[in-house]
């Protein structure tokens, strides 16, 4: 079994000291404000919500929970709680005992179409420590150029600078040099290993159940781990606890809807949402008999569901979980063959949030979460079947510390149980079934506690210090197969259940300084080290279903990036505009990649990690941002000029080559205008350069065979990539109890062929001497119109 290292006990300390910090001799002198911040017409908690205090001219913000603690002197004071797009509260507060204060704040009747299109605190980009942090409202995200009609959070996060997209169509994101298995996805705390829907079209997260997105790309906090790039930290609605709401849309190829409403109101409340393609259903009877298609059928849908019981101001227990499915087909009857590929993810989050007194905030989290992808082929008696996967099972306890207005403590602890499944085949013949590697599984674990204090040094210094403690052991049953320098299996070696494997562990600083300037202006730099202790090596330019986790081992050490970030951060006309300019440089030690020549299935029957090698990788570049909140015409301007490589000894003849996230340019522009109560007009267009690929350059005719030579690896760019999408929405009259909306899209709308992926032509012969070469592009989507009716009631 695992035994704590001594370097945890020795942490443990530091996480304790917090609580005995408040003495009562401090309790004599100071009292505390706290309570939660919440929406008045649904219930819903409003993290992020801004509370000041007017007469020291300081403040602080709800957590994600809604929740704040203020410790002050004694005394009288006017306390100002504030969320844009909801009206200000201003609460006088006779400061003599402990107080707690929940507030329910109003929607705002925004004069002169003033439109709020975030759902932060205003200068909280100027004013906190935190650098390449970015909030969505999702109404903001609502109201983009959706594709096909189908509204996308990280398509939409994929207009940030920094962020890259994964190709044409895909949902997958890569962001400051770093691969997609680099991203740390969470739905309401659980790990999310594949986002995406439809091969990676559309993701799997429905804009009507979710309730915020905060998007991480540098300065990762302390309580974020085992990812080097980037955390996107989705949270569900909660469920109004007022009243019952139905709303739902139906589009080009899917219909959704939500239902939510109060068990037992002000107490308990739930909300439920299902969304389901139908394209299976509206290409049939377009299919002839004779084309490829007959017998083909794909359909994705997703449930999202979650309850919450508040027990008192103290206590809160939610449970929520995620059920989605992608499923393709093909069956023929008239050669007995069909086609069977099921994948798709599950998550169960169970979490208890708990008040210590007024200052210390807990919230414990047992999650379950599983991805898995499955194949079936049957042909008249003979059947075949691959799977993959991975299953965490994690349990967590993070602490909100509050001793004084100018300190806001986080500390806890995490533990996750792996099960991995790189690949598990089976097969039968009539009645014989034989299953050659059944065992595939491995099994590891992750344990991991932190702290992190954000203060002021001062009123121009902030500081945000962190410190997270990390370990990974690989545990048995596994069997390690010796090779020799051939690769020929010479000796075995068993491990047995709950034995140690391998085990590695690490310290993690993370570090972030703001000073300000002014009020409306401020320079910040942040240092972050992490450890990534899973990897998601593909053999493909994008990421598929067919890619799984596999963990650190003997031969697989844990991936280290580093990463220094500076900027300059700047608001002015009344926060009207926001600005910023961040720059980083990001070194990554210990990536995996396969090797040279390397094919699916060249580690069966022997250990899974033989056909990987190590190297390095570094990635730097300037990132320009300019968002306008306020007024009829709202969006944003933001450019990426980046650079990102990487060695691997084994590979290319030991060279440095540009990776296949190098982009050196990305220009995304995002314009919304309200011409008036009901039509609003969005677009946005996005420039990049090409992708790097590695191709074919020439073919020899050896012994009979045509062997393919290539160039150096990703020296090949494909031509850039632009589009322009635009979107109009009418918003009919809104009755008391009913409203509805259409939005008509155009996707690609001067009908660009970007291209998707190329494949090498040729012409003449090889055996006449006169064949030659050439590359050729395939594009996927033309320019594509979409109506979308959405409803509400």
């Amino acid at each position: 079994m695992y035994k704590i290292p001594k370097i945890f006990l020795h942490l443990i300390p530091y996480i304790l000291i917090p609580l005995f910090l408040h003495t009562p001799c401090q309790a004599q002198e100071k009292f505390t404000i706290s309570g939660y911040v919440k929406e008045a017409a649904t219930g819903e908690v409003l993290p992020g919500a801004g509370v000041y205090v007017r007469e020291i001219a300081q403040g602080a913000s709800a957590n994600q929970y809604g929740f704040y603690s203020l410790t002050l002197d004694k005394g009288n004071y006017k306390v100002v709680y504030s969320y844009l797009g909801f009206q200000d509260t201003v609460i006088d507060v006779a400061l003599d005992k402990n107080v707690h204060l929940n507030i329910n704040l109003k929607s705002k009747i925004i004069e002169e179409k003033e439109f709020v299109v975030t759902d932060r605190k205003a200068e909280d980009n100027v004013q906190s420590t935190q650098m390449g942090s970015t909030k969505l409202a999702i109404e903001q995200i609502k109201s983009l150029p959706a594709f096909m009609g189908e509204v996308d959070i990280i398509k939409t996060i994929q207009l940030l600078p920094g962020v890259q997209s994964a190709g044409e169509g895909n949902s997958g994101f890569y962001v400051r040099g770093g691969g997609p298995d680099e991203n740390l996805i969470l739905l309401d705390g659980a790990t999310v290993y594949n986002a995406s829907h439809l091969f990676g079209f559309f993701s799997i997260f429905n804009s009507d159940a979710i309730n915020s997105v905060e998007l991480i790309k540098g300065g990762m906090p302390a309580q974020y781990g085992g990812r080097l790039a980037s955390v996107l930290d989705v949270s569900m609605k909660e469920g109004n606890n007022q009243d019952f709401h139905v709303e739902g849309g139906i589009g080009v190829i899917s219909s959704r809807i939500t239902i939510q409403g109060p068990i037992k109101k002000n107490k308990c409340s739930f909300i439920v949402s299902g969304r389901r393609t139908y394209i299976d259903v509206l290409l049939q009877p377009f299919i002839s008999p004779s084309s490829p298609l007959k017998g083909s059928g794909y359909f994705f849908y997703d449930l999202n569901a979650k309850l919450n019981y508040e027990f008192s101001d103290k206590d809160k227990l939610f449970i929520s979980g995620y059920f989605g499915r992608d499923v393709f087909t093909y069956d023929n009857s008239e050669t007995n063959f069909n086609v069977s590929i099921p994948w798709g993810n599950t998550t169960l989050s169970a979490r208890w949030n708990h008040l210590f007194g007024d200052d210390l905030f807990m919230n414990t989290s047992f999650i379950y979460t599983n991805y898995n992808f499955q194949s079936i082929l049957t042909e008249d008696q003979f059947t075949f079947s691959l799977y993959s996967g991975i299953t965490d099972f994690n349990g967590k306890c993070d602490f909100n510390y509050y001793p004084s207005v100018k300190h806001n403590i986080k500390f806890g602890i995490n533990y996750t149980y792996h099960i991995f499944t790189p690949s598990t085949i089976a097969g039968a013949a009539g009645s014989v079934n034989f299953t050659p590697g059944a065992d595939s599984h491995l099994y590891a674990q992750e344990p991991a506690v932190y702290i992190s204090d954000d203060f002021d040094l001062s009123n121009k210094i902030k500081l945000n210090m962190g410190l997270r403690y990390s370990a990974f052991e690989q545990l048995g049953p596994y069997q390690y197969y010796v090779n020799d320098v051939n690769g020929n299996i010479i000796d075995t070696t068993h491990y047995s259940n709950f034995s140690k494997v391998v085990f590695y562990q690490g310290l993690e600083p993370r570090f972030s300084i703001r000073y300000s300037l002014n009020k409306t202006s401020s320079v910040k730099a942040s240092f972050t080290r992490n450890d990534q202790y899973m990897h998601l090596p593909s053999l493909s330019t994008i990421s598929l279903p067919t890619d799984v986790w596999v963990p650190s081992s003997m031969n697989i050490k844990p991936e280290i990036g580093t990463q220094y970030a500076l900027g300059y951060f700047h608001n002015f006309k009344k926060d009207m505009f926001e600005t910023s300019i961040e720059t980083y440089y990001k070194q990554m030690a210990n990536m995996i990649d396969y090797k040279d020549g390397t094919t699916y299935g060249d580690a069966y029957m022997n250990n899974f990690d033989n056909s990987f090698t190590t190297g390095k990788g570094w990635a730097y570049g300037v990132e320009l941002f300019i968002k306008k909140n306020l007024g009829k015409l709202t969006g944003w301007i933001g450019y990426t000029l980046s650079w990102s490589y990487r060695n691997f000894p084994a590979n290319n003849d030991s060279l440095t080559y540009p990776s296949k996230y190098d982009r050196r340019h990305d220009l995304s522009v995002v314009a919304n205008y309200d011409f008036n109560q009901h039509w609003t007009f969005s677009s946005q267009f996005v420039y990049a350069t090409g992708d790097a690929l590695t191709v074919e350059t020439g073919r020899y005719y050896i012994e009979n065979n045509i062997i393919p030579e290539y160039g150096p690896r990703n020296s090949y760019r494909l031509p850039p990539y632009d589009r322009l999408d635009v979107s109009v929405t009418y918003i009919r009259k809104k009755h008391l109890k009913y409203q509805s909306s259409w939005t008509f899209s155009i996707y690609n709308v001067y009908d660009r062929h970007n291209p998707y992926f190329i494949y090498p032509a040729s012409t003449g012969s090889i055996y006449m001497g006169n064949l030659k070469l050439s590359e050729q592009e395939v594009s996927l989507f033309p320019i594509l119109p979409s109506v979308t009716w959405n409803f509400k009631f």
